[in-house]
């Protein structure tokens, strides 16, 4: 992860710049030291202010200050782990490809020798200008990350191809391109998420409290280590990673189809969903009602369909999957169960009676089951943390099948 890391951002003169407040936030979060370094037009659309409540950090504006003006940035250039240009404006990009330090910024990263990361962000006639795109292509060969713009609406307010990549996507892409893992890398790797809902009549349905935050967790951390990711996910608030692929469906049976269709060409399953055990017998055309002389009413339930079992009968000895076991009794004896059952590589199993790592807590507490090897829990931790013990596992199982293959 991120996490230690010296990043310096550098804003250069662009509307995107606000963006980088956001992309700040987020690299903090995920637990880097962040050093802000802003050019002057940067300035005129947000304040140092901004970033260094953020940061923590003092923000470097000029080229030389007081204190120590002859090192400052080389020191800074020496400390810096990455370096990363967002948003990255046609000028800067100039100087950068041509080696030009009239400033600051241009100055320091001359001086860098870390990974350079940058994010154009420009009116869309200008990022299609030859001299802009061999600017663009003279970086790249020198080694530098082009983190593409994206299409959308433009400051002038037209639509267009040069709007600075989101924050999220940004992040996103640090990860594919630092923190690869060579067993994951453009592996499929399916995961589901969140809970079915099954359809009683019209504005009806049965359904149960997942979050679907476990299983996007786990499809984070997957896309961060370079992963193909599938994430076949029933209804959930929540927004998918970047860079992964969402599939949406509602019930037991859609989850099924969906499941069978992508696990065949991927490499590994991590079974992370809810799915409901049962479903109404009938489906109501119109709204059930009550009347005065109901007393009770009898609703006939029937098993929905086994969606690992079903993956059980497709499943190469090449591929690995992982089902979870959400029990609220008898954990050991039921997730034993389904790892023989179900022909699992692992199952994860958690008492989900807890009410501080069960269903919607942002903690989970894990109990890992294999076959021949004794389980362990995991302490309680943040859900991503899971997740990543989770991939760990999934990264020890794949390379195992890949030595026996």
């Amino acid at each position: 992860m991120l996490q230690n890391k010296h990043i310096t951002l550098y804003v250069t003169g662009s509307i995107a710049a606000y963006k980088a407040l956001i992309l700040t936030r987020l690299l903090v979060q995920a637990q880097a030291d962040v050093r802000v370094v802003m050019t002057a037009a940067a300035e005129k659309f947000v304040t140092p202010l901004s970033f260094q409540t953020l940061s923590k950090h003092k923000v470097l504006t000029q080229t030389f200050s007081t204190e120590n003006p002859e090192v400052q940035h080389i020191e800074l250039a020496e400390w810096t782990d990455l370096a990363i240009v967002a948003p990255a404006s046609a000028d800067f990009i100039a100087k950068m490809a041509q080696g030009r330090a009239d400033d600051f910024a241009s100055l320091t990263l001359l001086a860098t020798v870390a990974p350079k990361f940058i994010a154009p962000a420009m009116n869309n006639h200008m990022l299609a200008n030859a001299a802009v795109q061999r600017n663009l292509h003279s970086l790249q060969n020198d080694g530098t990350q082009i983190i593409a713009p994206g299409t959308g609406f433009l400051a002038e307010g037209s639509q267009g191809l040069g709007r600075m990549a989101e924050p999220d996507h940004i992040i996103a892409e640090l990860f594919s391109n630092l923190l690869v893992s060579s067993t994951l890398k453009n592996k499929k790797i399916v995961v589901t998420a969140g809970g079915t809902r099954e359809r009683l009549d019209p504005v009806r349905f049965l359904a149960n409290k997942s979050s679907g935050k476990m299983g996007y967790a786990i499809a984070q951390v997957l896309q961060q280590r370079g992963a193909e990711v599938v994430l076949i996910s029933g209804p959930t608030n929540l927004t998918p990673p970047a860079g992964v692929q969402r599939i949406p469906i509602t019930s037991a049976q859609q989850m099924l189809t969906a499941v069978v269709q992508e696990f065949q060409s991927s490499a590994a399953l991590i079974m992370a969903a809810a799915v409901a055990d049962f479903r109404p017998e009938h489906l109501a055309q119109q709204k059930i009602k009550k009347t005065s002389t109901d007393s009770a009413w009898d609703l006939k339930l029937v098993k929905t369909a086994d969606i690992l079992q079903a993956v059980a009968q497709i499943k190469h000895s090449s591929q690995t999957t992982i089902g979870f076991a959400a029990e609220t009794q008898n954990l050991m004896t039921n997730a034993l169960q389904k790892l023989e059952n179900k022909k699992l590589d692992l199952v994860v199993a958690n008492d989900v009676s807890k009410s501080n790592v069960g269903f919607n807590s942002d903690n989970n507490q894990v109990t890992f089951i294999k076959q021949g090897q004794k389980p362990w829990t995991t302490a309680i931790l943040p859900k991503v943390q899971i997740a990543e013990q989770i991939v760990d596992q999934l990264e020890i199982l794949m390379q195992q099948k890949s030595i026996i293959k």
